[in-house]
């Protein structure tokens, strides 16, 4: 049994849809800064439980 689930977000500069694993345990509520995999600009992202499932919040870091 896998730990993390498989999600998807739009990367806020190029518009192309980039993966990340979430660890329910460990990333729930938590702010991450990643490159995005095509224009590896940085992507400040927001992961939180909407009540309906994972949400994910991806802003530009100069926002």
């Amino acid at each position: 049994m896998s730990l993390t689930e498989s999600q998807t977000f739009e990367c806020p500069y190029c518009m192309v849809i980039n993966d990340i694993d979430i660890d329910h345990d460990n990333d729930l509520g938590q702010q991450q800064i990643i490159d995005c995999q095509i224009c590896c600009s940085p992507i400040e992202l927001l992961i939180q439980d909407s009540g309906w499932g994972i949400e994910i919040i991806a802003k530009r870091d100069d926002e």
